[in-house]
Parts: structure tokens; sequence; C-alpha cells
């Protein structure tokens, strides 16, 4: 009997991000409305939103975190404890690893983020990691998503796609559908038969993210 498929969104964020007015409650709310059946909740350094959001709707949400390393950004789902910013890449793996987290990578070749990374760097952890973010809604380039894919195809690399969403308005633009999973080693199993559903957010998406930063 083949399994529903889930509609997935694996990068978003609330106001427990530095540039997020979002609650977690609307957002969970707003998931609901846009027939998203998981979230992971992926705040900035912090994974208190996403402990908050699941307490309202445990079935749907997945507590995740946007790691921001010496080198650039993680993104991780299945979090049990926070991980804190500006360790190097792999201590931040090793303790990811301890948690039993799956493990991407934020918007690898944005360079207009300080979350991108050098190559090089990049090439360093590939070996340690589960899959790396292969379109970001929020990236101005489409190149910047463009060679991320291609690095993927490249090196038979899984990839996950998220929107990004600093605003409920923003959520479920780019999104996974993908078989039922329970955990991260589930998830492992069928990220690669995930299908993609993309948008890009044009710029004026970014307004919502600066004018929370600058309100707080």
């Amino acid at each position: 009997m083949k399994k529903e498929l889930l509609r997935l969104e694996f990068h978003c964020h609330t106001n427990h991000s530095h540039d997020s007015l979002t609650t977690p409650a609307s957002l969970v709310n707003a998931c609901r409305l846009k027939n998203i059946d998981r979230v992971v909740i992926t705040d900035h350094n912090t994974i208190t939103g996403a402990e908050e959001a699941k307490g309202i709707a445990p079935e749907m949400v997945i507590i995740g975190e946007e790691i921001m390393t010496t080198a650039g950004e993680l993104l991780a789902a299945f979090v049990r404890e926070k991980i804190p910013p500006n360790l190097p890449p792999l201590a931040a793996i090793e303790k990811l690893k301890a948690q039993d987290a799956f493990i991407s990578v934020s918007h690898p070749f944005d360079r207009f983020r300080s979350g991108g990374w050098k190559e090089d760097q990049l090439m360093e952890i590939l070996p340690y990691i589960d899959a790396i973010e292969v379109f970001n809604s929020r990236c101005f380039l489409p190149g910047f998503n463009n060679q991320a894919r291609a690095l993927a195809e490249r090196l038979d690399l899984a990839g996950t796609v998220g929107s990004d969403a600093h605003a409920n308005c923003e959520l479920g633009r780019s999104t996974l559908k993908i078989e039922p999973f329970q955990n991260a080693e589930e998830l492992r199993r069928v990220i690669r038969a995930a299908k993609t559903s993309v948008k890009w957010s044009p710029p004026w998406f970014h307004l919502s993210s600066r004018y929370a930063a600058l309100r707080k």
C-alpha cells in the first residue's frame, strides 16, 4: 500500500529569531491553513520558539535550529539541545551528531548573507552532514541555488529546500513532498525520494525581516 506523502516546510523562523515577528502560535495556525503537514522551525541559534510551537502542535512541529558557525550556517532538524553559535563547523556538527540530529546546510553559496559558505570550507564538512539546501526561496540570485543543486547532483548529496520564511505569508513557498517519517534516521531514509516544489521570493520579502530586526 502506497504511503500518503507529507508536505514538509524545512526552513522557517519565529519571533525567537532576531529578524522575525512571527509568533509560534501564528506560525502553527498558518501551516494548518496552508496544508503544511510537518514544519521544521529553524530559528537563529535557539530552539525556544520551536519548543513553544511543538507544545501547541506536537505532531506537526519538528524542533530545528539554524546555527551560525565560524564558517557559515548549518540547518538542523530533530535538535534536542541548543547548539551555541560561533563554534568551528566540525565542533557544531559533532554536537549535533551526539543528538542524532539531521544536518543540512543553509543557502550554502549565497554570498549576500553572512551564513554563506566558501566552497573549500563547505567541502570539508560534506562527509559529515546529511544534505545541503539546494533551493532557498530568499536567495537573491538564482545562481546561488543553481550552484547548490549542481554540487548536490555532482557529489550525489541529498537536498533540502525551504522557504526561509520570516513572515507567515512566506510559509510553504518551497516545500518537500515526502514519505512519513518520525525521526532523523527515518528522514535520512526517505529524503532522496522527496519531490520538491519551489518558488522564489522577490527581494521585497526581505523587508519583513529587516523591519523586524530594526523594531527589535
